[in-house]
This record gives structure tokens, C-alpha cells and sequence, in this order.
């Protein structure tokens, strides 16, 4: 069986997506912070962009950089910085290419019997933000993505977490 995802909105400025990850903690978190395992699964498929650049300085006060392009379109970059960083545990980082816009997001990775608990939680400046957010089809990208995360971490297996 297909493990579901669930998004809520929790309040005005919120949004709370879960997903239970085929994999441990360990692997999970991995695939979230080294930008060689990343590039491999963050864009959905369907959306037919293409991810130029992956750079990630996961540390408190680190930076990222994600640079994607749409054919016959302008690059467009997502960056921001890294506020709090637990291995294999939590991530807090900026979505700053929205200037006063961008949104907190928080990620959580909680081991349990040899899956992993995800919790994405976006926390927004405003509820106008969030409602464009959603107008613009985050979470049906976000779904598709925590879809390709579960079956890039199965593929990885044993593989990933020994460097």
C-alpha cells in the first residue's frame, strides 16, 4: 500500500504536510541535506521544470540556493538560510526570494520501527501569502514530491549514509 500524505492548514498563515517515508531517519534526513541526493528527487516530475543548481550549507546560518528553469523560461532561484539544524531529526530554514513573503519552513524526521515520520510545516507572514501559495499549486507539488522522496529512499537502501 501507497503510504498517504496529508495536508492541513492549521491556521491563517500554516500549512502542515505528513508522510510516512519508507526509511529511516537517518536516510531521510540525508536525502534532505546532501544536494548530490537531493537534486535527485525535490522537483516533481510532472511540473517539467528542470533543477540547474543544488547548493546546500547545512549548518545554523548556512545557505541554499536551488536554481530551476521551465523551457523557454527565465531561471528562477529559491534560497534562504538554514536557522536550526538537528541531525536526522529537524530542520528550520528561510524561503527568502520572497522578501517579507517568504514563509518558515520546519521539517521533522521521527524514526519509527525503520520508517520515518515526516512533518513539513510551513509557517507564512500572512494568510494572503499562503492563499497564494495554495492557489499556485504547493501542495499538489508537494505531494508529488514526498512521492518521489519515498521511492528515491527506497532505491538508496543500504547505499546512502556511509560517507
Amino acid at each position: 500500500m501507497k503510504n498517504r500524505t496529508t495536508v492541513e492548514r492549521k491556521s491563517e498563515r500554516e500549512l502542515v504536510i505528513t508522510r510516512t517515508v519508507d526509511a529511516p531517519a537517518r536516510i531521510v534526513f540525508e536525502a534532505w541535506t546532501k544536494p548530490e541526493l537531493l537534486e535527485q528527487w525535490w522537483v516533481p516530475k510532472s511540473t517539467g521544470l528542470s533543477l540547474l543548481s543544488c547548493e546546500a550549507d547545512v549548518r545554523v546560518g548556512g545557505r541554499y540556493r536551488l536554481v530551476f528553469s521551465l523551457e523557454g523560461s527565465e531561471p528562477m532561484a529559491f534560497f534562504g538560510r538554514y536557522i536550526e539544524v538537528t541531525p536526522c531529526s529537524r530542520l528550520v530554514w528561510t524561503n527568502e526570494e520572497g522578501g517579507d513573503a517568504g514563509q518558515v519552513t520546519t521539517v521533522t524526521f521521527e524514526e519509527r520501527g525503520g520508517k520515518t515520520l515526516l512533518v513539513l510545516h510551513e509557517l507564512y507572514p500572512s494568510k494572503e501569502a499562503l492563499d497564494a501559495a495554495r492557489a499556485s499549486g504547493v501542495e499538489a507539488g508537494m505531494l508529488e514530491t514526498f512521492d518521489q522522496l519515498d521511492e528515491f529512499v527506497v532505491t538508496l537502501g543500504a547505499g546512502v549514509g556511509r560517507s
